[in-house]
């Protein structure tokens, strides 16, 4: 059974940074996060390959950097500089051959 285990959010001041992991168990060819805000759907910040090819939503290119340990089937999310609206609950996202595995989430707050 896929189990992710997240950590790494919590409440920062507008302009700082966190960083998320995600550990999982077992080996995945696709890992990455999304996030969903309160009244809105469920979005793409960043996936990355287990080569390391990585796409991200456009809007957050520059300010988050996604990386992955494979060694430790561990997927991080660096954020800097965030901001009031990159609040929301950030979702670990696994994939391999079609099929997609999800974490429990992590909130992350951000306040002027």
């Amino acid at each position: 059974q896929v189990r992710l285990v997240e950590s790494g959010g919590g409440l920062v001041q507008t302009g700082g940074s966190l960083r998320l992991s995600c550990a999982a168990t077992g080996i995945f060819s696709r890992m990455g996060w999304y996030r969903q805000a309160p009244g809105k759907q469920r979005e793409l910040v960043a996936i990355i390959s287990s080569g390391g090819s990585t796409n991200y939503a456009d809007s957050l290119k520059g300010r988050f950097t996604v990386s992955r340990d494979n060694a430790k089937n561990t997927v991080y999310l660096q954020m800097n500089s965030l901001r009031p609206e990159d609040t929301a609950v950030y979702y670990c996202y696994v994939g391999f051959f079609g099929v997609d595995y999800w974490g429990q989430g992590t909130q992350v707050t951000v306040v002027s």
